[in-house]
């Protein structure tokens, strides 16, 4: 498996120094969170797509997907979600980047699970298109309003489409009540990457340095080794949503060796 960070966890650091990080850790790759507030956004013209691109190559880093915010369950037209999803798929294809992050952003309180359910299937297979011709694949996130593989698995089952996948987020799986295996027998068959984080509990979400914490980490490397999976565990630790957490960068290093641990333990 290979390793990759968030830059969730620098919020707003510039490019530079992002890979700067990643060489001086031994990161083999970079999950680009992208939202107005970072220096990489869907805003960004082709110049400036093309410096993005030459960094991450002449970094020698692996840029591993693109974090973006489109909510495809969520209530409302259609249209603006699919716009949003195409402008990510756009910005991937020109950096070179294979995945792009959405959530399902379901609202229970509006929706049935079934409308939901039917609401993100139906974006999805429209973008899956769209996303097929420019060679970048769409997955949905582990998270919120469907934040087990089973939850997640209701959307994927209706959409059937090889450029639609999954985001496992270990944090949101196992605070749904899923185990390790659960989850991954379920996603197996579409799963993107895997997001690995810590937390001092249920009711204290504030990020801890890897191995600090309660989530079963060990046990999803395990897993994953045990299947032979070798795909990319990318830590995303939240610095932006908790400011009182410590610095990444000064974790970095543990971090990886605490990654690196596991996987040579469960080999």
């Amino acid at each position: 498996m290979k390793l990759a960070f968030s830059t969730l966890g620098v919020p707003g650091l510039p490019l530079p120094d992002v890979l700067r990080l990643a060489t001086a850790h031994g990161y083999h790759g970079v999950e680009l969170r992208t939202h107005p507030e970072e220096p990489v956004h869907t805003g960004l013209g082709p110049a400036e797509r093309a410096d993005v691109a030459a960094q991450f190559k002449g970094a020698g880093v692996e840029l591993l997907g693109l974090a973006g915010y489109a909510q495809v369950a969520a209530p409302g037209d259609d249209e603006p979600v699919l716009a949003e999803i195409r402008a990510l798929v756009d910005l991937a294809h020109d950096l070179g980047a294979p995945y792009v992050r959405v959530f399902p952003g379901g609202d229970l309180d509006v929706q049935t699970p079934e409308e939901a359910d039917a609401t993100a299937a139906r974006r999805l297979g429209t973008a899956a298109e769209h996303a097929n011709d420019l060679g970048v694949r769409i997955l949905l996130e582990t998270h919120d309003s469907h934040r087990t593989a089973a939850d997640a698995m209701r959307i994927l089952g209706l959409v059937g489409h090889r450029q639609v996948g999954a985001l496992w987020d270990v944090m949101h799986t196992w605070l749904g009540g899923e185990q390790p295996s659960e989850t991954y027998a379920a996603l197996s068959p579409h799963l993107g990457y895997v997001q690995v984080k810590d937390i001092a509990s249920p009711d204290d979400t504030t990020p801890l340095p890897l191995g600090a914490g309660v989530l079963p980490l060990a046990e999803c490397v395990e897993v994953l080794s045990r299947h032979g999976w070798d795909g990319w565990l990318c830590w995303e630790y939240e610095k932006r949503w908790y400011e009182e957490a410590a610095p990444l960068p000064d974790l970095l290093g543990p971090g990886h060796e605490h990654l690196s641990r596991l996987l040579n333990e469960s080999a």
